[in-house]
């Protein structure tokens, strides 16, 4: 309800703490190392992603690795300031005319990389081509949108299937990026996503497939011109590796820094390492609809009881987490304090299990990506401690995100430790894809989390979705189709000689990062 002004400021997002950044020099004009000295503007800003992006074609995708390189070459149309506020993006203000119409007024004068005009048609064909079945696109955030339609050239109205307060949160990173559609209808779905154009800081170079991809500055965007002119995405999927480069001046940046890789990175040198509070949090899903143990809500009870997520924040994450009651994580809308974590009580969990008619436990399996091996054996240890043998299932990041998004028609009767980042800083981001029973990666079927749920994605009362998500998290305790984690800190190391901060949505746009 509340129209904003003003030019956006656009902030350094960074990728999920499971992808692990560095950059190789891959530009032949422009290699060599950063470590200080004679190193330029011209000289690339080299990262690492642990897994390549699913797609170049930003509606696509549903990670936060491939938004965070989709996010440097295309525009949205609200973003997050440097103190995690909305702010214009594309969009200088919006309002809701009523509950089932939100109008954005678009920015004049926005040109795509190749000379196409951004108006409010370009905004209309985006969010429609989102919506539309046939574009098979893994983003969910618009389910309440039925259309977008533009009123002129600066103004469009999404006009709703049902009233959704969260929508300008909701264009700030997927939901919200916007295509060129000349470009789009003259080299087709394929060619748009071998060879993307957007109306961000970047323009695309190349990309060789799981190996890098490159980027170089756009000289003719409309808002803050790029620090550095050159990026390179490298994919390095081991964080070893990440480690040693960043020491030897391979690499400029890498994130997802473990308790390992600090111990070796030390402080001081060349090299600086920092942990800022988070809003990734993990969770163990499980197959609560294939008939066996896990169907039963003492047995997941017990599993909670049995997973010690103090001791694993302490040893496997360094103690760079923080413990929560649900998936819900502090700092976002919606969180109800009262509600408060399960503790760790083994004995409490043999009886439960006993009680449910396994008395010596039973066998499972526990799937992950392989970046997260460290968490999930030790959790696949702290089960065994109570009789629960799961056996640890690892999988590539590519194949794991594949599967997560697709968990709803998973059954196996099996679990799978996964982790979600909230980036609307609303709880609707941390529920959406996970509880309602018909959503991509639910494995849960309960008609009052589904009324909950819909409530609070719905309604435009303030009160009455604080009480939706009080009793969702009251009700997650009580069923347990989760084990609750933590939600873990942005932690990322640099050379010495690069300046940027990490917020606390763990995505970033590379154009504020700047050399010293």
């Amino acid at each position: 309800m509340n129209p904003l002004h003003g030019k956006p400021r656009r902030i350094a997002r960074l990728t999920s703490a499971a992808a692990a950044l560095v950059m190789a020099t891959s530009l032949a004009a422009c290699s060599g190392s950063s470590s200080g000295g004679g190193s330029s503007s011209d000289d690339p800003l080299r990262i690492s992603i642990a897994s390549d992006v699913v797609s170049l074609d930003p509606q696509l995708q549903g990670d936060l690795t491939s938004m965070s390189v989709a996010d440097n070459i295309f525009d949205t149309l609200t973003v997050r300031d440097a103190d995690n506020k909305l702010s214009p993006g594309l969009a200088t203000k919006w309002e809701q005319v009523d509950p089932l119409t939100w109008r954005f007024t678009i920015r004049t004068g926005v040109k795509f990389q190749n000379g196409e005009a951004l108006d409010a048609n370009a905004v209309a064909y985006s969010i429609n081509r989102l919506l539309d079945p046939a574009t098979k696109s893994p983003i969910v955030e618009l389910v309440n949108v039925k259309q977008a339609k533009a009123v002129d050239a600066t103004t469009v109205d999404f006009q709703m299937k049902t009233p959704d307060p969260v929508i300008p949160a909701k264009v700030s990173l997927f939901g919200g990026v916007i295509v060129p559609p000349k470009y789009i209808e003259e080299k087709g779905a394929d060619g748009f996503a071998q060879h993307p154009v957007g109306s961000g800081p970047y323009e695309f170079v190349s990309r060789k497939r799981d190996n890098e991809i490159v980027l170089k500055a756009n000289p003719t965007y409309w808002g803050s011109k790029p620090k550095i002119k050159n990026v390179v995405f490298k994919v390095m999927p081991t964080p070893a590796s990440a480690v040693a480069a960043l020491q030897s001046g391979e690499v400029d940046i890498i994130t997802g820094v473990t308790k390992d890789a600090m111990n070796q990175l030390g402080s001081g040198g060349d090299t600086k390492v920092q942990s800022k509070p988070g809003i990734r949090t993990y969770t163990v899903n499980m197959d609560t609809r294939t008939d066996g143990p896990l169907s039963k809500k003492e047995v997941r009870t017990a599993l909670n009881y049995a997973v010690d997520a103090p001791t694993l924040i302490k040893t496997v994450m360094a103690g760079d987490a923080k413990r929560t009651a649900t998936m819900i994580p502090e700092g976002v809308f919606g969180l109800d304090p009262s509600v408060k974590p399960f503790e760790h009580d083994p004995a409490k969990a043999k009886q439960l299990l006993a009680d449910a008619g396994y008395p010596k436990g039973f066998s499972t399996t526990i799937s992950a990506s392989s970046v997260d091996s460290s968490l999930v054996q030790a959790i696949s240890g702290q089960l065994a401690e109570v009789g629960v043998k799961a056996k640890v299932r690892l999988i590539d990041p590519v194949t794991a995100k594949s599967e997560i998004i697709t968990l709803n028609g998973r059954k196996d009767g099996g679990m799978y430790l996964f982790a979600n980042s909230g980036w609307t800083l609303d709880a609707t981001s941390f529920t959406q894809s996970v509880l309602k029973s018909d959503r991509r990666s639910s494995r849960w079927s309960n008609d009052t989390a589904d009324k909950l749920v819909t409530t609070e994605e719905t309604s435009v009362d303030s009160d009455e979705r604080k009480k939706a998500f009080s009793d969702l998290q009251k009700l997650l305790v009580e069923e347990s189709p989760y084990v609750y984690l933590f939600a873990i800190n942005n932690t990322y190391a640099t050379r010495s000689n690069i300046d940027w901060t990490m917020p606390v949505t763990g995505i970033f746009a590379l154009s504020s990062a700047s050399r010293k």
